[in-house]
């Protein structure tokens, strides 16, 4: 259980610079729709549901670190104790969950095109993102336990 709520803060925390490479894109014009935001639109269409562009962005922004959250609470269960294994680790469950995500479920939903018909500078950055998910996820995760055996 331990594990669970650590991958899970750290996940939400991993979320953050992940976020910061995406609206850097943005900001660049590398990007322009942010999935977050069209994944989140779509469901609130086809929902039916008003919102203002404000609720609509908070609610984006919530559902990202929350799915942030969730990812890395599966990371921590499974995450190797030693730095060494879980960076590299970690950089392929965040490109994992890149693949199964712009490949996957958001076309199969038809919110997005696949990965290999969008955008080419969107989905590079997407990847970059989640690389930088990874990494973060994989350093936040075993931070404490680090800290714990440098102790002994």
């Amino acid at each position: 259980m331990k594990r669970l709520l650590r991958g899970a803060l750290a996940g939400g925390l991993a979320t953050a610079p992940m976020s910061a490479v995406m609206m850097g894109a943005t900001q660049l014009g590398l990007v322009g729709g942010m999935p977050p935001e069209k994944i989140t639109a779509k469901f609130l269409n086809r929902g039916g549901i008003r919102r203002s562009e404000v609720q609509q962005d908070v609610l984006a922004t919530l559902t990202h670190f929350g799915f942030g959250a969730a990812a890395g609470a599966a990371f921590g269960v499974v995450a190797p104790r030693r730095l060494i294994a879980r960076v590299p680790l970690g950089m392929a469950y965040g490109a994992g969950i890149w693949g199964v995500s712009y490949m996957g479920w958001v076309p199969a939903l038809g919110i997005m095109p696949p990965a290999d018909r969008d955008r080419r500078d969107r989905q590079m950055v997407m990847l970059a993102g989640h690389l930088v998910y990874g990494t973060a996820l994989a350093l936040l995760v075993g931070a404490r336990q680090e800290e714990a055996s440098a102790d002994r």
